[in-house]
């Protein structure tokens, strides 16, 4: 049974005790509904009395220029169409907790990632990262082992996840048939190699 946030956020809490900043990864496969766990995990962090900030790894999507250029824009959302070093670099800049750290967003309905769009600041003492890849056992995302303290993998059903990205796309006012080949032939290819080739994580919940 997959507990309570309020108890994965007291776990978090006793494995952080005594640091002043603790680094949290959060993976999971697309539509695992990682957003959604990680902006109530950081709720009920604030309500035990730990500040908390959020930077997702989607805000690091190479351009669709970029990915148009290198043929890789029907493959958006795979792990070569991120920028992964600028992301190493902001997660080290965070691990120093010394000064105020700016990361960027991914607007979706845009389509582009924000520069800049969120600031972590010193006293936020855990900070939760959240993206597919983060638990990835391939170069250059395994590099991020050594700079997490603690990793928390979401693994719904695979049905789960299909309906889910489904809901989506079509929420996005997607075509059914378009968003049907994008989770098909995208969303649940990245979902699979999420699922059987990423490292195992501290927490696992369903």
């Amino acid at each position: 049974m997959t507990p309570p946030i309020k108890d994965v956020a007291a776990d978090l809490l006793a494995r952080a005790d005594g640091r002043t900043r603790f680094v949290v990864a959060i993976a999971g496969p697309p539509g695992a509904g990682k957003s959604t766990f990680v902006d109530e995990l950081s709720k009920a962090l604030v309500r035990q009395g730990t500040l908390a900030a959020i930077v997702p790894m989607d805000g690091f999507h190479l351009d669709d220029a970029v990915l148009s250029d290198r043929g890789l824009l029907t493959r958006k959302g795979a792990p070569e169409t991120f920028d992964v070093r600028g992301f190493l670099d902001i997660v080290r800049a965070i691990r120093s907790a010394q000064e105020e750290v700016f990361v960027p967003l991914f607007d979706r309905s845009r389509e582009l990632a924000v520069a800049a769009a969120r600031a972590v600041a010193p006293e936020d003492r855990i900070v939760l990262l959240e993206g597919n890849y983060l638990l990835l056992d391939q170069h250059p995302w395994r590099l991020l082992s050594g700079l997490v303290d603690c990793s928390i993998m979401l693994m719904p059903s695979p049905d789960v996840l299909e309906e889910r990205l489904m809901q989506r796309w079509r929420g996005l006012g997607m075509p059914e048939a378009e968003a049907r080949e994008k989770v098909m032939e995208n969303d649940l290819p990245n979902g699979s190699l999420v699922r059987t080739c990423s490292r195992r994580a501290d927490i696992i919940l369903s």
